[in-house]
Protein backbone atom coordinates (compact mmCIF):
# COMPACT_ATOMS: atom_id res chain seq x y z
CA UNK A 1 0.00 0.00 0.00
CA UNK A 2 2.86 2.35 0.81
CA UNK A 3 4.29 1.84 -2.68
CA UNK A 4 0.93 2.77 -4.24
CA UNK A 5 0.73 5.94 -2.16
CA UNK A 6 4.30 6.91 -3.10
CA UNK A 7 3.63 6.24 -6.79
CA UNK A 8 0.48 8.37 -6.65
CA UNK A 9 2.38 11.21 -4.97
CA UNK A 10 5.09 11.02 -7.66
CA UNK A 11 2.47 11.06 -10.41
CA UNK A 12 0.67 14.10 -9.00
CA UNK A 13 3.97 15.92 -8.48
CA UNK A 14 4.93 15.27 -12.11
CA UNK A 15 1.53 16.31 -13.43
CA UNK A 16 1.43 19.53 -11.40
CA UNK A 17 4.98 20.47 -12.37
CA UNK A 18 4.26 19.78 -16.04
CA UNK A 19 1.13 21.94 -15.88
CA UNK A 20 3.14 24.81 -14.34
CA UNK A 21 6.13 24.60 -16.69
CA UNK A 22 4.83 23.23 -19.99
CA UNK A 23 2.27 25.33 -21.91
CA UNK A 24 1.12 22.38 -24.06
CA UNK A 25 0.38 20.30 -20.95
CA UNK A 26 -1.49 23.21 -19.35
CA UNK A 27 -3.53 23.70 -22.53
CA UNK A 28 -4.44 20.04 -22.75
CA UNK A 29 -5.37 19.95 -19.07
CA UNK A 30 -7.66 22.92 -19.73
CA UNK A 31 -9.06 21.05 -22.72
CA UNK A 32 -9.69 18.00 -20.50
CA UNK A 33 -11.48 20.02 -17.82
CA UNK A 34 -13.51 21.94 -20.43
CA UNK A 35 -14.26 18.69 -22.22
CA UNK A 36 -15.50 17.09 -19.01
CA UNK A 37 -17.90 19.98 -18.45
CA UNK A 38 -19.05 20.04 -22.08
CA UNK A 39 -19.47 16.26 -22.08
CA UNK A 40 -21.99 16.69 -19.24
CA UNK A 41 -24.14 18.66 -21.70
CA UNK A 42 -23.52 16.58 -24.81
CA UNK A 43 -23.46 13.00 -23.54
CA UNK A 44 -26.72 11.08 -23.53
CA UNK A 45 -25.51 8.69 -20.84
CA UNK A 46 -22.49 7.87 -18.71
CA UNK A 47 -21.00 5.53 -21.31
CA UNK A 48 -20.99 8.31 -23.90
CA UNK A 49 -19.48 10.70 -21.34
CA UNK A 50 -16.64 8.21 -20.81
CA UNK A 51 -16.31 7.84 -24.60
CA UNK A 52 -15.86 11.62 -24.90
CA UNK A 53 -13.42 12.00 -22.00
CA UNK A 54 -11.22 9.02 -22.90
CA UNK A 55 -9.47 10.55 -25.93
CA UNK A 56 -8.77 13.70 -23.92
CA UNK A 57 -7.06 11.59 -21.26
CA UNK A 58 -5.11 9.73 -23.94
CA UNK A 59 -4.10 13.06 -25.48
CA UNK A 60 -2.83 14.33 -22.13
CA UNK A 61 -0.92 11.09 -21.50
CA UNK A 62 0.75 11.25 -24.91
CA UNK A 63 1.62 14.92 -24.39
CA UNK A 64 3.23 14.05 -21.05
CA UNK A 65 5.26 11.28 -22.67
CA UNK A 66 6.25 13.59 -25.54
CA UNK A 67 7.36 16.23 -23.04
CA UNK A 68 9.39 13.66 -21.11
CA UNK A 69 11.10 12.50 -24.31
CA UNK A 70 11.90 16.09 -25.31
CA UNK A 71 13.30 16.92 -21.85
CA UNK A 72 15.45 13.79 -21.86
CA UNK A 73 16.74 14.49 -25.38
CA UNK A 74 17.61 18.07 -24.46
CA UNK A 75 19.41 16.89 -21.34
CA UNK A 76 21.43 14.16 -23.06
CA UNK A 77 22.23 16.02 -26.29
CA UNK A 78 21.84 19.78 -25.80
CA UNK A 79 23.23 20.71 -29.22
CA UNK A 80 21.31 20.42 -32.49
CA UNK A 81 21.22 16.84 -33.74
CA UNK A 82 19.25 15.39 -36.66
CA UNK A 83 18.54 12.12 -34.85
CA UNK A 84 17.22 13.95 -31.78
CA UNK A 85 15.13 16.19 -34.04
CA UNK A 86 13.62 13.09 -35.62
CA UNK A 87 12.78 11.64 -32.20
CA UNK A 88 11.11 14.90 -31.19
CA UNK A 89 9.18 14.98 -34.47
CA UNK A 90 7.91 11.46 -33.78
CA UNK A 91 6.66 12.57 -30.35
CA UNK A 92 4.96 15.55 -31.92
CA UNK A 93 3.37 13.27 -34.51
CA UNK A 94 2.01 11.07 -31.72
CA UNK A 95 0.36 14.12 -30.14
CA UNK A 96 -1.10 15.06 -33.53
CA UNK A 97 -2.56 11.58 -34.02
CA UNK A 98 -4.16 11.81 -30.55
CA UNK A 99 -5.65 15.18 -31.50
CA UNK A 100 -7.12 13.67 -34.67
CA UNK A 101 -8.56 10.78 -32.63
CA UNK A 102 -10.12 13.27 -30.24
CA UNK A 103 -11.67 15.22 -33.11
CA UNK A 104 -13.03 12.04 -34.71
CA UNK A 105 -14.77 11.07 -31.49
CA UNK A 106 -16.08 14.53 -30.58
CA UNK A 107 -17.21 15.67 -34.04
CA UNK A 108 -20.18 13.29 -34.48
CA UNK A 109 -21.44 14.06 -30.99
CA UNK A 110 -21.16 17.81 -31.58
CA UNK A 111 -22.89 17.48 -34.95
CA UNK A 112 -25.70 15.43 -33.40
CA UNK A 113 -26.14 18.01 -30.65
CA UNK A 114 -26.28 21.00 -32.98
CA UNK A 115 -28.20 19.17 -35.71
CA UNK A 116 -30.89 18.05 -33.25
CA UNK A 117 -30.95 21.51 -31.67
CA UNK A 118 -31.39 23.18 -35.08
CA UNK A 119 -34.11 20.70 -36.08
CA UNK A 120 -36.14 21.46 -32.96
Amino acid sequence: MERLIKATENSWRGLLRAMRTEPAVAQEMLLLVSGAVLANVLAQDFAEWVWLISPLLVLLAIELLNTAIEKLCDRLIPEQDDAVGYVKDLGSAAVFVALVLTALIWLPVLLRFFWNDAAS
